[in-house]
């Protein structure tokens, strides 16, 4: 791939390859933007099919990472690791070679854990640099796994959408169709099952998506189904690019709001969500509680109930988001994204 020609190569500040032959760490830090502060996001250990395929993520989710910090108000840029999931074992070896990586840039990238990363990992990685958040953390600190913050935010974003499409003020009775049940989605399974929603699952691991299905009193279908299943709103919580023009003419929802990063296959995507009155909560917007509250730790700004504080900030900004798209007819994404450019100055 050339870089500077790829599609979703936005004016990126950096991108960094490493490649270590003697651990087989290899891994993409890809910088989209400081304009706000040094670049924040976390890093995500996967297989991918090619290099090609991990270039086009780290592009993705570093862009998608300006435009979250930005609108969840943090004075941090954008920025995401991926590491190339191998035969390689993830051993203190490999992941304290990550840190030096992430040294090595100085202050302006600052990591967390991701999809395949733990907080345990980013101990390990922390031996290298100080330039780490989501490290474990005493009761009432901010910090430590971001995922149940990433579940909060969803959950107050769902019922914003929930209010401005179906004109209901809570959950109960409202069918959710979870994608993905990892501890984001898992969590947000137990939220909106303690808030009387009415819950249809899926998961990779079927033994998961059955043990939450029971758990919860929903129901669990294969994950080649979930997209498709007839609810009130479908909640992708696993890997991105989920909305794509096929997926899209399946979808028998009135609201799409979920974790997972870049839902939308392409730009035309969110179009034709639009197109089709479903309402789209734009992810960057809706799943910031995660880096809200690993921001915060890392900047030393405040304490677990500062981060709570902030994460309810996510229900208003997405309320603000859906009356501009109807008043302007233009989709969520767009609105959302004309908004974060702004802020980081293009």
């Amino acid at each position: 791939m050339a870089v500077f020609d790829a599609v979703d190569f936005d004016a990126h500040e950096g991108v960094h390859f490493f490649d270590d032959p003697k651990t087989g760490l290899r891994a993409i830090i890809a910088i989209h933007s400081t304009h706000l502060g040094p670049a924040a996001g976390g890093s995500r250990y996967w297989t991918y099919a090619s290099d090609d395929a991990a270039v086009t993520d780290a592009l993705r989710l570093s862009r998608g990472m300006s435009y979250k910090n930005a609108m969840a108000e943090l004075p941090m840029g954008g920025g995401k690791a991926v590491i190339l999931k191998t035969a390689a074992p993830k051993n203190d070896a490999y992941l304290e070679t990550f840190g030096r990586a992430v040294d090595s840039l100085g202050g302006r990238y600052v990591t967390a854990e991701d999809v395949g990363i733990s907080d345990a990992d980013m101990v390990v990685v922390s031996r290298q640099t100080r330039h780490v958040s989501g490290l474990p953390v005493a009761g009432g600190a901010a910090g430590g796994n971001p995922g149940p913050s990433t579940a909060e935010g969803v959950f107050r974003g769902m019922r914003a959408a929930v209010k401005h499409k179906l004109g209901r003020d809570g959950f109960a009775g409202v069918h959710v169709a979870i994608q993905g049940l990892g501890s984001v989605g898992y969590a947000l399974a137990g939220k909106l099952a303690a808030a009387g929603a009415k819950l249809t699952v899926a998961d990779i691991d079927e033994a998961r998506a059955a043990k939450a299905a029971a758990e919860f009193a929903g129901r669990h279908v294969p994950v080649d189904e979930i997209m498709a299943v007839e609810a009130d709103v479908l909640s992708p919580c696993a890997l991105g690019a989920t909305l794509n023009a096929t997926s899209i003419e399946a979808l028998n929802v009135a609201i799409v709001a979920g974790a997972a990063n870049n839902q939308l296959a392409t730009p035309a995507d969110g179009a034709r969500v639009h197109a089709r009155g479903i309402l789209y909560a734009p992810d960057y917007v809706i799943n910031a509680g995660g880096i809200i509250n690993v921001a915060t730790e890392y900047l030393g700004s405040g304490d677990a109930e500062a981060v709570t504080k902030l994460i309810a900030k996510i229900e208003g900004r997405l309320a603000d988001i859906f009356v501009e798209s109807d008043r302007t007819g233009t989709p969520t994404d767009v609105v959302a994204d004309r908004m974060a450019q702004k802020l980081i100055g293009r």
